[in-house]
């Protein structure tokens, strides 16, 4: 199968990052080694392309790869399950098997793009994850993921005798559930303007924006201010209100993160992913985050000992999709050598 081009997408609601896959063969039962390496990386911004083939057929003309026999594993921020995909904060929508016959793919596997990063966890050097308060991972047990982007995207690994099995899911959309008056008062907000709160409705860009505006609005202040100059001015620490949303996010993200904890069982770790984090590290190790994680009455110590990280890897949606990639890619052989 040298002959075969593999190419992996990670899909996200602004941005689109491609690249080409070589296996590595050698490092492929090396423990926190990826099997594959990426090359020819690009990212692309979604609003650019009215669909999803079209960006695809971009890349491929790009590097010259008509004619070639290509298999490709894209990650989308979006379920999966269906033939038919629509994905949640983008207005593309596509049938598989057309995309597959537009493109003329050998071979075309979808995942979901918390699904890619949670199979990217395994393969995360150690300079791309900060540790954010105690607690000591235990290898074999479940590993939660979680972060906030453009939406709030959840994933879960099970370590299966040193397989990794993704379950992912959309739980970025269960009920936002408020933990103390302030958060009450948030709720209360957003009943107004929304009829189902989701957490994906406070830990979001939009859910940052939405945390300050329910703020602002309580002391009369009519500013718009996008997430990024939200996060900029609490950085800068001379806006009482920016960084009292920032504060929310934080808490909030934490009670989240540690409901994921107690639902999964997650000893192997929590870790934050997502384009928003990553930018106030500093801010956040210092922020609320691990109180509000831990904080849940009789199974606090349980949660205190499981322990949190933020995803710092430039491309682990890519990484992850990869790893799939490399995956199926086995099965198929091990099935063709049957």
């Amino acid at each position: 199968m040298s002959d075969i081009i593999n190419i992996v997408a990670d899909v996200g609601g602004t941005n689109i990052r491609i690249a080409q896959v070589n296996h590595n063969e050698q490092q492929h039962h090396e423990q926190k080694k990826s099997p594959t390496t990426l090359h020819q990386v690009e990212v692309f911004q979604c609003k650019d392309f009215s669909q999803l083939d079209d960006v695809l057929a971009h890349y491929i003309a790009r590097y010259h790869l008509q004619g070639k026999r290509i298999n490709a594993c894209l990650a989308i921020a979006c379920p999966v399950e269906q033939e038919f995909i629509e994905m949640t904060n983008l207005s593309w929508s596509f049938s598989q098997q057309s995309l597959k016959k537009s493109l003329q793919l050998e071979n075309l596997w979808l995942i979901n793009d918390y699904a890619a990063i949670a199979y990217a966890v395994p393969f995360l050097a150690e300079n791309e994850a900060v540790k954010i308060g105690e607690g000591e991972a235990i290898a074999t047990k479940p590993i939660a993921i979680c972060g906030p982007g453009t939406g709030l995207g959840v994933a879960s690994l099970i370590n299966d005798q040193g397989k990794y099995i993704c379950v992912s899911g959309e739980g970025g959309h269960v009920d936002f559930a408020p933990v103390n008056q302030a958060q009450i008062t948030l709720l209360n907000a957003l009943q107004k303007k929304h009829p189902h709160v989701s957490y994906e409705q406070l830990l979001s860009g939009l859910g940052l924006e939405q945390i300050y505006q329910a703020l602002a609005a309580e002391l009369g202040e009519q500013t718009v201010l996008s997430a990024q100059q939200i996060t900029d001015s609490a950085l800068e620490g001379n806006n009482i209100i920016t960084k009292k949303a920032m504060d929310h996010f934080c808490n909030i993200l934490g009670a989240f993160a540690g409901n994921l904890a107690l639902t999964l069982g997650a000893m192997g770790g929590v870790y934050i992913a997502g384009g928003i984090v990553p930018r106030f590290i500093d801010y956040f190790k210092n922020s609320g985050f691990r109180t509000y994680f831990e904080q849940k009455g009789r199974f606090s110590n349980y949660n205190r000992s499981i322990p949190t990280y933020v995803i710092t890897a430039s491309q682990p949606g890519l990484l992850g999709a990869s790893a799939y990639l490399c995956q199926q890619l086995a099965l198929l052989k091990k099935y063709e050598d049957l």
